[in-house]
């Protein structure tokens, strides 16, 4: 592709917005000028990019009339106060925040999803959704044909990073201090994390759901567009610094079909199935891979309807930047 884009990256020093530089750079995006932006915190420190370091600069000092798409990788507050800004100047925009609704920003996942941008007008909005909803949005998609679905149930093991850099630190610095006898001091997380799992990711409401655990199913609903699908879904927190995973049950009206099931797994973008009897894990399969690994496909117990699934991706790579990516290299083949 002869053409170029000037880029931006908003929150270019998370653990997301590096590694979404990393993957620009990896597939060959063709980016011409690339401008990295953060907090005044963090503005100053370099990134790499082809061989240089790319310094970065405070996003409250930008033009975005100087790109022509930016993607935002730091939290809802950050989109909110910019994404009007950046659209003003004529500027596309892919956040990973979550902060946008739906009707002004769809939910895009390019495996399960990608022909909804063809109802864009520019400049394009767009969003990436949650790591969780990425990942078994590219499960979901091949299988949607071959069941009669009535119900999701979901148990998420969230990675620490899904929280940021000081979540990471934090594990590690709790799992040193256990190794060398030393006592324990919570910072970061409420309590002892290393060696432990934590039955929440967030603050429950009143029913007793997080923000991610809503998020997650208004965003699967979305993409898989079945605006009335029941999930259940309880995203609990795993001691793992990289990479997600997750325990699916799928309920259909009728008897699945495990050899079609397979086949379909098989066959589909951005997945790598474990043949039966293996199963995949984050540290030793997913972490730094761009598919979702999927195992331990098999029925019910009891109930032939029934679906269960085994899957992990990393978290930060294949669910968030690298999904974001995919949706601009789809805006820039046929859109921008």
């Amino acid at each position: 592709m002869s053409q170029s884009f000037d880029i931006a990256v908003i929150g270019a020093t998370g653990t997301v917005g590096e590694t979404l530089v990393q993957i620009l750079e990896e597939r060959d995006f063709p980016v011409g000028n690339l401008h990295l932006l953060a907090s005044s915190e963090s503005a100053g420190h370099s990134v790499p990019f082809r061989g240089k370091n790319v310094r970065v600069r405070e996003v409250d000092e930008f033009d975005f009339s100087k790109v022509q798409l930016v993607f935002f990788a730091a939290g809802p507050a950050v989109t909110l106060s910019f994404a009007p800004r950046a659209t003003a100047a004529g500027c596309s925009l892919i956040d990973l925040s979550g902060a946008l609704p739906a009707d002004q920003a769809p939910q895009v996942v390019p495996e399960a999803n990608a022909g909804i941008l063809a109802s864009l007008k520019k400049p394009f909005q767009v969003s990436s959704p949650s790591p969780s909803a990425a990942t078994l949005a590219v499960v979901l998609a091949p299988l949607l044909g071959l069941l009669d679905l009535q119900r999701i149930s979901l148990t998420a093991c969230l990675a620490v990073s899904a929280q940021g850099r000081e979540a990471v630190t934090e594990l590690a610095r709790q799992t040193a201090e256990l190794l060398n006898v030393r006592p324990l001091e919570p910072a970061f997380f409420d309590r002892q994390m290393a060696f432990n799992l934590l039955a929440q990711v967030g603050t429950p409401d009143a029913q007793g759901h997080t923000l991610l655990e809503k998020r997650l199913v208004r965003e699967l609903r979305q993409v898989m567009a079945l605006p009335s699908l029941k999930i259940s879904v309880t995203c609990i927190q795993a001691p793992v610094f990289f990479g997600d995973s997750f325990s699916m049950t799928l309920q259909s009206s009728s008897a699945v079909d495990l050899a079609k099931v397979n086949a379909a797994l098989e066959a589909a973008p951005g997945i790598e199935l474990v043949e039966a009897g293996d199963y995949p894990t984050p540290v030793g399969d997913a972490v730094g891979q761009d598919v979702v690994y999927v195992g331990r496909v098999r029925n019910g117990i009891d109930d032939p309807a029934e679906l269960n699934v085994w899957l992990t991706s990393d978290n930060v790579r294949k669910g968030a930047a690298l999904n974001a990516v995919q949706v601009a290299e789809l805006l820039i083949k046929d859109l921008l």
